[in-house]
């Protein structure tokens, strides 16, 4: 069961598993938060076909770095690595 992290986090359980995972507190809140709202797009969307734009903010949303430097397929390919 899930601990209670407060409001702050949306999805507690991909929390847990983001962090056992060996991911950041902070990129594991974006990335269950991002999931809660509905904003992260799921692995099966075609990435390719969305705007080098739009993959910008979904990097941002789940804590990429260094995004604005990233071709668009790099920015796909670390989306996809999640």
């Amino acid at each position: 069961m899930a601990k209670n992290h407060g409001p702050q986090i949306k999805k507690p359980d991909t929390y847990e598993a983001l962090l056992a995972q060996g991911m950041s507190e902070e990129k594991a809140a974006r990335i269950s938060n991002a999931q809660a709202a509905g904003t992260l797009t799921p692995r099966s969307e075609k990435l390719e076909e969305r705007t080098r734009r739009e993959l910008l903010a979904q990097a941002k949303d789940i804590g990429i770095n260094n995004r604005h430097r990233m071709t668009k397929l790099e920015l796909i390919e670390q989306i996809r690595k999640g």
